[in-house]
């Protein structure tokens, strides 16, 4: 089983003692994640968190030299919609059921956000995990992205032009596909997760590896649809 670890919510609220403690964690064993960054959070539950005037300026930078890989977590972590999409691990979604045109410009709006601080994001992953044929349309249209993180399967596969790199866990276990992401949220992270989190690592930390934003030429398979669908399945009936 080969490991990969994802963050998401990364942006100017995020909370930084966690973060900073994730971060320690990960140098330790020398792993870089793929981190979800918000271009422009306007979520709610966020809403009285301070902004930290140092995140793009010094802590991205600081990602980005250790080998962290950069993700457009869409734009402004809102949903809007009930839809789940191509991927619909949730019903809810900030993409999915909303109109292309709209898509395309949060989708081009959170690009330029991370250009006008010298970046560039790799992948693009959708908050609630959920998105549709229009946001693939829409980054084709106003981005370089070409891989996704997210969508249940053994290993990468290409589809729609994408590759995709399978998520199929919000916790550290073990897992019967070849190639596995693990999605953890620092900012609210309690004692109890960090703990098994390293506890994980420290007896599995030679199968995770920095995960790596490079496109691939394999075909989802049967088995990837029937792991899909049993997911799913068990997913929509919590």
């Amino acid at each position: 089983m080969t490991c990969y670890l994802r963050l998401d919510d990364a942006c100017e609220k995020m909370n930084i003692p966690n973060w900073e403690r994730m971060e320690a964690l990960l140098d330790r064993y020398h792993i870089a994640p793929l981190v979800g960054i918000i271009p422009h959070c306007e979520d709610p539950d966020m809403a009285d968190c301070p902004v930290d005037p140092a995140f793009w300026d010094e802590t991205v930078p600081r990602w980005v030299k250790k080998g962290w890989v950069l993700a457009l977590h869409g734009w402004n972590h809102v949903c809007t919609t009930c839809e789940g999409g191509l991927n619909p691990a949730q019903k809810r979604s900030e993409f999915a059921g909303v109109p292309f045109e709209t898509q395309k410009q949060k989708i081009a709006d959170g690009v330029r956000v991370f250009r006008e601080h010298g970046f560039e994001p790799a992948v693009f992953f959708a908050p609630s995990h959920t998105f549709d044929e229009n946001t693939l349309e829409a980054l084709k249209a106003c981005s370089d992205i070409r891989i996704i993180s997210d969508t249940i399967a053994s290993k990468p596969y290409t589809k729609y032009g994408f590759t995709f790199i399978p998520l199929q866990s919000g916790v550290v276990r073990r897992l019967p596909f070849d190639t596995v992401t693990f999605c953890y949220h620092p900012s609210v992270m309690q004692e109890a997760d960090f703990a098994r989190l390293e506890a994980f690592l420290e007896e599995n930390h030679s199968q995770f590896k920095s995960f790596e934003a490079k496109p691939c030429a394999r075909r989802r398979t049967l088995y990837d649809d029937l792991m899909r669908t049993l997911y799913h399945i068990k997913w929509s009936r919590r």
